[in-house]
């Protein structure tokens, strides 16, 4: 019996210690890193969970916009930064999956430095053209492509980012050769295409949406193995020949590796409640995005890592470059 007082008196001072190790969060203001320039569907991401977050926690979430590098210097601030859960940074398929192989030296690794909260938003891409091009579907701009190598261009909103990696990824699976422009954002990369500048992109449906619904520009197919609901019209570019073709755009919410498990979870859970409020869902909807079925952090770390392995070996293959 006084064993058996001993060891339930040890849980019990455990239990205490481990309550009393994890401070109160959170008792002041948050900063949520948007590693990119303002007004694109991250940033304006960030805007929308920043309010969210703002009400349920009590506590002001101001986000900060550290654009550069392809968002690598956003994400690096957050990993080298303390791990208290009071900097947060939207973390993107970029930042976590492609840039590690893409740029020599990247400041951090996404794995070891970041712990993985939630994925937000999966935007399937889109092929777009402008509307002078002579190609009415996919297979009339291989044959295009094929006619004029190293003729046509694909704009992206950076080296490295997933329209330049399906421009790649493109030209590998049909044998074409285009001239890849980078632009610091793809609103840019669009308006040149629909100035006629430039004759294509792979950009994200939240971005392109406006342009093709109005006509600005043409689509001529989905870069995901599943139909777009906002596009259910559109053929995916598997079934346009590219079989397995598939890349989706995404981000998320990541924190310092050591932040403590009890921060992460509650970070977690309101990031959640967030998300399925019908008043941001239907935000998040009409910037393209289909609702994400990874939502826990250990779900979100598992598919980072899965990402990472894919993009690493299109990057080495594609012989893709940070330009």
């Amino acid at each position: 019996m006084l064993r058996l007082l001993l060891l339930a008196a040890l849980a019990a001072g455990s239990t205490l210690a481990a309550a009393q190790a994890v401070p109160q969060w959170p008792t002041r203001p948050l900063r949520l890193v948007a590693p990119y320039a303002a007004g694109g569907p991250i940033d304006i991401s960030a805007r929308l969970l920043a309010a969210k977050l703002q009400e349920s926690l009590g506590q002001p979430v101001v986000v900060e916009n550290r654009p550069g590098a392809g968002g690598n210097i956003g994400v690096d601030l957050i990993a080298k930064g303390p791990a208290d859960g009071y900097s947060l940074v939207m973390s993107a398929i970029a930042t976590l999956a492609i840039n590690p192989s893409l740029y020599p030296g990247l400041p951090y690794d996404p794995l070891k430095d970041l712990r993985h909260v939630t994925l937000l938003v999966q935007v399937p891409n889109v092929l777009v053209v402008n509307n002078d091009l002579p190609a009415k579907n996919v297979k009339d701009l291989i044959a295009l492509a094929k006619q004029r190598p190293g003729k046509l261009d694909f704009g992206s909103g950076s080296s490295g980012s997933t329209g330049h990696l399906a421009g790649e990824m493109f030209k590998m699976m049909t044998g074409t050769y285009m001239v890849h422009i980078p632009y610091k954002g793809s609103a840019p990369a669009l308006a040149d295409m629909m100035g006629g500048r430039i004759h294509l992109m792979f950009d994200n449906l939240a971005s392109a949406l406006p342009s093709i619904r109005s006509e600005k520009v043409r689509a001529l197919a989905t870069t995901t193995l599943k139909r777009s609901s906002f596009l259910p019209e559109l053929p995916t570019l598997d079934e346009s020949g590219l079989k397995g073709f598939d890349m989706t755009t995404w981000w998320g919410v990541s924190v310092a590796v050591k932040t403590p498990d009890a921060v992460v979870e509650r970070l977690s859970a309101e990031i959640l409640k967030a998300m399925d409020a019908p008043d941001l869902k239907d935000r998040l909807r009409n910037m393209g995005s289909e609702s994400p079925a990874i939502r826990t952090p250990e779900q979100f770390t598992a598919f980072v890592s899965a990402e990472l392995k894919t993009y690493t070996e299109l990057v080495k293959r594609s012989g893709a470059k940070a330009d």
